[in-house]
């Protein structure tokens, strides 16, 4: 095991250069190109790490899986799938174009921008205040953390530059996809994306999810096993942006990634994953990430198909 462990920080750490951090969120380009590490958890709990395994970043659109399973749980599969398809795009993950000219009725899936603000405006709340506390809490409980908080700086830094995702929010809003207020909807998903973790956790919220749903350490039910199906189907479809058929064939897992250089994988029945280096690829992906787990796939033997 060691062994392969090893290979795989390594790999990771040699592309890791070759990658760049995201910059149009200011606060996320000061990370560090070096930064490589990942974090397994198997379903009894038992912790597996390297490199810069407990190094807290923000989550990003890994958030995505938690507010998706919590609207699910909160309002069940019927009703949040009449506000969202669940249909991979094969385009990148804030566009605008592919949303008015081919479905504008409705974002295609829960896992690019348009989607998930749409998923995170159904969440149970009065206020966008009570929704962040549900959403920070429910995010606790997937972790096993007592408390989760969302980095002030980088929600500011996304509130004043998030432009795209405005810009698809008022256009939901035009259509009648957007429900409720534009600007409070807005600051509730910049609060979720810039809430913090590292590779431990984002790999216990894998575990649950490999468990169907039952938390591998506290062996509490936290998510329907339903909710946890359908959620793993979708990241495997649609989680690596449109790169999600390429990552499907290479490692073989339900896997989501953010542009904070975190990547949440579950390998059903076995582990919860959690690698990070936030040098990015094109399409907005870790880098390192994706060759950490490519090889932690091939080693292992990961892949679901």
């Amino acid at each position: 095991m060691d062994i392969f462990l090893d290979k795989a920080l390594q790999k990771g750490e040699d592309v890791a250069p070759l990658g760049q951090v995201a910059s149009y969120i200011p606060e996320l380009a000061k990370g560090s190109v070096s930064d490589v590490g990942f974090a397994l958890m198997d379903l009894d709990g038992h912790l597996y790490t390297r490199g810069q395994a407990e190094k807290n970043f923000t989550l990003q659109s890994i958030t995505k899986v938690i507010t998706l399973l919590l609207a699910l749980e909160d309002l069940g599969k019927e009703k949040v799938f009449t506000h969202v398809h669940m249909e991979p795009t094969g385009d990148p993950f804030n566009s605008i174009m592919s949303f008015e000219v081919k479905n504008p009725e409705k974002p295609f899936n829960p896992m690019i921008n348009a989607g998930a603000m749409v998923v995170t405006s159904l969440i149970h709340g009065e206020t966008k205040e009570e929704k962040i506390r549900r959403i920070l809490d429910f995010s606790g409980k997937l972790m096993g953390k007592e408390e989760v908080r969302f980095d002030q700086e980088v929600y500011l830094s996304e509130k004043e530059t998030g432009h795209r995702n405005r810009s698809l929010a008022y256009f939901m809003k035009s259509t009648g996809i957007m429900k409720g207020d534009v600007e409070d909807i807005l600051d509730l998903y910049f609060m979720q994306c810039s809430i913090l973790g590292n590779c431990v956790d984002i790999a216990c919220i894998g575990a649950v999810l490999a468990s169907n749903g039952i938390h591998p350490i506290t062996k509490e039910r936290v998510v329907k096993k339903e909710h946890a199906r359908i959620v793993k189907t979708i990241m495997t479809t649609c989680g690596m942006y449109d790169a999600s058929g390429e990552f499907a064939v290479a490692c073989g897992i339900p896997a989501k990634s953010g542009v904070g250089g975190g990547i949440l994988g579950a390998v059903p029945g076995r582990y919860g994953v959690g690698v990070f280096g936030p040098a990015l690829d094109k399409k907005g992906n870790s880098i390192a990430g994706i060759e950490m787990l490519i090889s932690l796939s091939k080693d292992l033997d990961f892949t679901i198909f």
